[in-house]
């Protein structure tokens, strides 16, 4: 999974929207390519404990846009914007220890972090800890576990998720085999723009039309 280096923009917790009017300041200046201005005023709301100023200023040292940056000091920071309730942080966290930023990749930790991430809603942590639960990476291998990740990405819109699920309803990995589920996720991941969907979207339906006509 490529990691999310770009800043963040937007709360994503409405908690924390007392802090918006002095970091959506910070960020025009980022976007404006005032790196001193950013770093300054991330590192003030920072400091103030503000979680979106600690994700974007982690963001910056691991972009190097910082004059000394430090990956240590982005960990901490993630980790903290984790804790005060931002799911953007518990996802990046994953992807800092898969990528193994600070040494070698700890696949069990980065596991951890992408089903904090899941449990709060991330369709992108979903789809991390589904697809390291159907490849036993990191973590035994638990196709019901899969299916159940892989669907709850599939219903929060990740196409990926919806062709997947269908797959192992057509086969029956994880789930109980059932081919007119199949064919319901595979239709949703056609609509979606997934290439490959439509041709099994074919196959299904020749192997549902005898049942059919029954």
């Amino acid at each position: 999974m490529r990691f999310a280096f770009a800043l963040l923009a937007l709360l994503l917790n409405s908690s924390l929207s007392w802090a918006a009017p002095d970091i959506d300041a910070v960020i025009a200046a980022y976007a404006q390519g005032d790196l001193k201005a950013a770093a300054r005023g991330f590192g003030e709301l920072s400091r103030r404990a503000v979680p979106l100023a600690d994700y974007n200023l982690a963001m910056m040292h691991i972009r190097g846009e910082l004059p000394a940056p430090s990956l240590r000091e982005a960990r901490r920071l993630l980790e903290r914007a984790a804790a005060g309730g931002l799911i953007r942080a518990e996802l990046s966290l994953g992807q800092f220890h898969e990528q193994g930023l600070l040494g070698k990749p700890d696949l069990r930790q980065a596991n951890s972090w992408y089903a904090r991430a899941a449990e709060h809603g991330s369709v992108d942590g979903q789809v991390a800890i589904a697809t390291a639960l159907y490849l036993g990476r990191g973590i035994a291998q638990d196709l019901a576990g899969a299916a159940h990740w892989y669907r709850e990405a599939a219903k929060g819109g990740d196409v990926g998720a919806q062709y997947l699920l269908a797959s192992m309803y057509e086969a029956g990995l994880g789930v109980d085999q059932d081919l007119r589920l199949a064919r319901y996720w595979y239709d949703i991941a056609a609509r979606n723009g997934d290439d490959a969907a439509p041709y099994k979207l074919k196959e299904i339906d020749a192997k549902l039309a005898p049942a059919n006509e029954a």
